[in-house]
């Protein structure tokens, strides 16, 4: 799955005793085939991002409450 500068995403983790990482891509480094994304993360830091296949999804958007 290709991701746009805003998407939300989930990065899963690789440990069982780590929580999955949210944050928003900021900017597509490089396209398919081998992507390659600069993301903020949801707790402030930001890095250069190239997800291992299914390690990287789409956030659901969160209904208001």
């Amino acid at each position: 799955m290709e991701f746009e500068a805003g998407d939300r995403v989930i990065a899963e983790s690789e440990s069982t005793e780590r929580p999955p990482r949210r944050g928003v891509v900021e900017e597509v480094l490089r396209g398919e085939p081998h992507p390659r994304y600069r993301i903020r993360w949801d707790d402030g830091h930001e890095t250069s991002y190239t997800p291992a296949g299914g390690a990287l999804r789409k956030a659901e958007i969160e209904p208001s409450a």
